[in-house]
């Protein structure tokens, strides 16, 4: 019932879709709002969507957030220095100091463009593009330590710009750049999701994770301590499940080859105590009760010797019934029976066993 319902729901997703020309996140999140489905499930969702041709746009309501957030710094203050703990090479530094150079657009201008982008002007679009070069700058440096080099962000970035440069329509009211930097997000965001991580994560738990992890440094300041994951959820409004479902995805995969101590030539790994292999002082214990094992066994007849090794499965593990041994042996299962009781009665015997008893106290 329930993949049949999902069906249904995508079905109508691309219906709208394709009458609208494109989907906003809070419309498919709607839908798909009452129905238990894995990331994976939603991430297939998204890519279905996308190879249908359908965009997955901002909504209005975010942008209108986003104008808020960026006010008047988003032209303003945006600053192209290197951030800390970044090494770049000459080239960038170069790359750098030329888009600096490339002046700002005014609201009107980007009007202008626009106006002309619509007419196939592929200038204007080349320099409405440029004036914002800077803009991807300042966004990418927020990223900066989540697993992608600095550069790479700036290009994924650039992507984004692209897009926000065809996808861009000066009647809704915004600001370009107000626009362009959801999709700058986005395409840095996606890529992080898909390069950065050992286990890949779906773009839209990305951003999930990132709402719990500023709610968390949020609750921090607020509380003086770490908050639990009550007090997460509580302010995320969702479940205290679901919160705990993403502080464990968040989680990073660590390498048992990460180097440990100042000297760095010991690794995690070699810390870590493995619950399958057997104790040294056990291993060496049996050691020695199987070299006495084998002698006592010596005591015995070649039939005898052999009939328990198979009863007991010494060899390979795997204990023979009566009937298996005396097929191998060509005899009856009573006569089987018979060689291995003697054979016990003899390691029964002091001079024998005792050779074994401080083995099984």
């Amino acid at each position: 019932m329930k993949e049949e319902q999902q069906k249904q729901i995508v079905k109508e997703l691309i219906e709208k879709g394709k009458s609208q020309g494109s989907l906003t996140y809070r419309e498919i999140m709607d839908a798909l709002q009452g129905i238990e489905l894995s990331p994976e499930q939603i991430d297939d969702i998204y890519e279905r969507l996308n190879h249908m041709g359908i965009e997955v746009v901002p909504e209005p309501v975010e942008l209108e957030a986003l104008e808020k957030e960026e006010g008047e710094a988003v032209d303003s203050d945006l600053d192209l220095s290197i951030p800390d703990n970044v090494a770049i090479d000459d080239p960038v530094r170069m790359y750098l100091k030329e888009i600096g150079r490339v002046p700002l657009l005014t609201p009107e201008e980007e009007i202008e463009l626009a106006k002309r982008m619509e007419q196939g002007d592929e200038e204007a679009k080349r320099r409405l593009a440029e004036a914002n070069l800077r803009l991807v700058v300042s966004i990418a440096k927020r990223y900066v330590g989540r697993g992608m080099l600095f550069l790479d962000l700036i290009q994924e970035g650039n992507l984004g710009l692209i897009k926000a440069v065809e996808k861009f329509d000066y009647r809704k009211g915004y600001k370009f750049s107000t626009y362009a930097t959801w999709w700058i997000r986005q395409a840095i965001t996606r890529a992080i999701a898909d390069q950065a991580r050992t286990i890949r994560i779906p773009v839209h738990m990305v951003e999930t994770i990132n709402k719990l992890i500023r709610v968390q440094r949020q609750l921090l300041q607020e509380l003086g301590r770490d908050p639990t994951p009550e007090e997460i959820a509580r302010e995320m409004d969702v479940p205290v499940e679901r919160v705990r479902e993403i502080m464990k995805i968040a989680q990073e995969p660590v390498s048992l080859e990460t180097p440990i101590g100042e000297e760095e030539d010991s690794h995690l790994g070699d810390f870590i105590e493995d619950e399958d292999a057997q104790a040294p002082a056990d291993a060496a214990s049996f050691m020695l009760l199987r070299e006495q094992l084998e002698e006592v066994l010596d005591s015995l007849t070649p039939r005898e010797k052999r009939v328990l090794r198979l009863r007991f499965g010494l060899d390979d593990g795997r204990a023979r019934t009566l009937e298996e041994v005396g097929q191998e042996f060509g005899v009856t299962r009573e006569r089987i029976r018979q060689i291995e009781a003697k054979a016990l009665r003899k390691l029964r015997h002091p001079s024998r066993s005792k050779k074994l008893k401080d083995y099984l106290e």
